[in-house]
C-alpha cells in the first residue's frame, strides 16, 4: 500500500533500525556519570550531536536534543523570548507557522505579550519587505523596551511545501537586531538552512529517525534564558535522562538521508512535477495550491470543488493509497486549515500528496490511475453539478462575459445553508446560479466557516462575482 502522506512521518529508516539496536546495548548509561558504562554513553551522545551538528551546519555546543520537534519549538520561543524580554515583548510569526509556533504564540499573548502575523500570498510565500516591516526591533529605531524579542519563520510549509524566503528575512532581522527562529522540521532532511538565522528546531521522525526526538540549535550570542524548572543536561534546554539510544538512531539517520538527498531530491521533484501537471487534466475543478517552483521537492497539494475531503481519503485509503488533508471535512471542525485560510485558497476536497524517499514512479502512476474514479465518486454521492466542458480553442474560446445590469435592479435569489457542512453550501450555489440572469444575485447563507474561503474561490473558478460577506450571508453576482 503505497504511503504518500511523508511530511506527517516517516517509517523508521534502516540505518536508524541498526544505530538503535546497537545503541540499546551500548547507550544505556547515564551519559553525566564519570565510570565507563557513563563514559561510553558520553562519547555516544557526543558523536551523535556532532553529526546532527554538521547536517545543520552549526557548532555541536549550539545544539540541544529534546524529546520532540514540538518541545523544541516551545522551549526556543519561551526562552528567547525570556532572554530578550528586555527588548521588548512582541512576537513576529507568519500566518502559515506550524500550529506548535501559533500555540506558543497565543501562550505569549494570554501572558501580555503581543503577537504580530505576517500574511502569505496565494502560494503560502511570506514577502521579505511584509516581514522587515513587521519587525519592531529597537535596532529599527524603537525606544528599548518597545521592540521585537523574536521572529519565527519555518524553511519550508508542512501543508503545500512552499519555500520561504529564510535568508532574506534573517538579514532584515540581524539589521533590526532580532534574532530569528526558523522550524526547519519539513526542510531539514533535504539540506541545511541557509541565511543567518539565530534558533533552529527540527524532529527526528520527519526524517525517518525514532519518535521523541528533537533538534534545537541557539546560536552563540543569542540571549537565552531557558523556561524553568531546568537542570545540568542538555544545556539546561532539555532537563531529564535522554532517550540516548533514539538520539543516536536520530543523527545516524539524518547524517544517512542526507547523503542521498540531492538525488532523490531530483527524482522525487520529477514525480511531483507529473502529479502537478496530470491532476488538473484527469480531474475537473481542481485547484493545485503551493508555489510550483520554490517548493519541497516531494510534496504537492491540490484542492477539489465539490468534494468532501474526508470522504475522499476513506476513497483513496480504500484504493490502498495514504495521504493527507488540510480540509476542515477532515478535522471534526468547520474550522479549514489555518495554512489554506491564510492563502484564500479553496479548502473543500483538499489533499496533501508527500512522497517518501524511494517512491517509485509506477506507484505515482496508480495513483494518477485512481483519483479521478474516487473524486466521482464522492461528487456523485453528494450529487454535485456536473462540471461543463472544456471550451474549444478553434472556436474561439469561451464566451466573453455578458455585461452586467445594475446591482439594484438585478433579480435576487437566497439560499439557506445554515447548518451545512462543506461543500454543500457550495453546491447549492452552484445549482442555483443559473437561475438569476446575468447581472443578478444570489444571497447564500452558510455558517460554515469553510464558506469563506469557497465561496471565493467558487467565484473565481467559475467567473462570477464575489461581493463579499456579511456575517454568515455570502452575495455572490452572475457574470456568465
Amino acid at each position: 500500500m503505497p504511503y504518500f502522506d511523508a511530511a506527517s512521518s516517516l517509517p523508521l529508516h534502516p540505518v536508524a533500525r541498526q544505530a538503535l539496536l546497537a545503541a540499546l546495548d551500548e547507550g544505556w548509561a547515564d551519559p553525566a556519570r564519570l565510570h565507563r558504562e557513563g563514559r561510553r554513553a558520553g562519547l555516544l551522545l557526543d558523536a551523535a550531536r556532532e553529526a546532527a551538528a554538521e547536517a545543520v551546519g552549526c557548532r555541536p555546543d549550539e545544539l540541544s536534543f529534546t524529546p520532540s520537534g514540538t518541545r523544541a519549538l516551545h522551549t526556543g520561543i519561551a526562552g528567547a523570548l525570556a532572554g530578550r524580554r528586555r527588548a521588548g515583548r512582541t512576537l513576529v510569526v507568519s500566518a502559515v507557522e506550524h500550529s506548535a509556533v501559533l500555540h506558543a504564540a497565543q501562550a505569549h499573548q494570554a501572558d501580555g505579550g503581543t503577537v504580530v502575523e505576517i500574511p502569505v500570498d496565494r502560494s503560502g510565500r511570506v514577502s521579505a519587505e511584509d516581514f522587515g516591516a513587521g519587525l519592531r526591533g529597537t535596532g529599527g529605531g524603537g525606544s528599548p523596551g518597545d521592540g521585537t524579542a523574536l521572529a519565527c519563520l519555518q524553511s519550508a510549509n508542512h501543508e503545500v511545501g512552499t519555500e520561504q524566503p529564510v535568508a532574506e528575512v534573517a538579514e532584515r532581522c540581524a539589521a533590526d537586531g532580532v534574532p530569528l527562529l526558523v522550524d526547519a522540521a519539513q526542510s531539514l532532511p533535504w539540506g541545511p538552512v541557509p541565511g543567518g538565522w539565530s534558533l533552529l528546531a527540527a524532529s527526528a521522525h520527519k526524517w525517518g529517525g525514532p519518535g521523541g526526538v528533537g533538534l534545537l540549535v541557539v546560536r552563540k550570542g543569542v540571549r537565552f534564558a531557558p523556561p524553568p524548572p531546568v537542570d545540568e543536561r542538555e544545556s539546561g534546554r532539555s532537563p531529564g535522562f535522554a532517550d540516548l539510544p533514539a538520539i543516536v538512531a536520530a543523527a545516524a539517520s539524518l547524517r544517512a538521508v542526507r547523503a542521498e538527498a540531492d538525488a532523490e531530491a531530483v527524482r522525487l521533484r520529477a514525480l511531483v512535477d507529473r502529479v502537478r501537471a496530470r491532476v488538473p487534466e484527469l480531474v475537473p475543478d481542481v485547484e493545485v495550491v503551493g508555489d510550483p517552483v520554490r517548493r519541497l521537492p516531494h510534496l504537492v497539494t491540490f484542492s477539489c470543488l465539490y468534494v468532501d475531503g474526508e470522504a475522499l481519503l476513506h476513497a483513496l485509503d480504500r484504493a490502498g493509497f495514504s495521504v493527507s488533508s488540510g480540509s476542515s471535512c477532515t478535522s471534526g471542525t468547520l474550522t479549514p486549515s489555518h495554512v489554506l485560510r491564510a492563502m484564500g485558497v479553496l479548502s473543500e476536497g483538499n489533499i496533501r500528496v508527500s512522497l517518501p524517499p524511494g517512491t517509485a514512479g509506477a506507484d505515482v502512476d496508480a495513483f494518477l490511475a485512481v483519483l479521478p474514479e474516487a473524486v466521482r465518486e464522492v461528487r456523485d454521492r453528494l450529487a454535485a453539478p456536473v462540471a461543463p466542458e472544456p471550451a474549444d480553442p478553434a472556436a474561439g474560446g469561451p464566451p466573453a462575459p455578458e455585461e452586467p445590469r445594475e446591482t439594484a435592479e438585478a433579480p435576487s435569489l437566497t439560499v439557506d445553508s445554515l447548518g451545512k457542512r462543506c461543500p454543500i453550501p457550495v453546491i447549492e450555489l452552484a445549482k442555483v446560479i443559473g437561475r438569476v440572469p446575468v447581472g443578478g444575485t444570489v444571497l447564500l447563507l452558510a455558517d460554515d466557516e469553510a464558506a469563506r474561503l469557497d465561496v471565493p474561490a467558487w467565484c473565481g473558478m467559475r467567473g462570477h462575482e464575489y461581493l463579499g460577506s456579511d456575517g454568515h450571508a455570502h452575495r455572490v453576482r452572475r457574470l456568465v
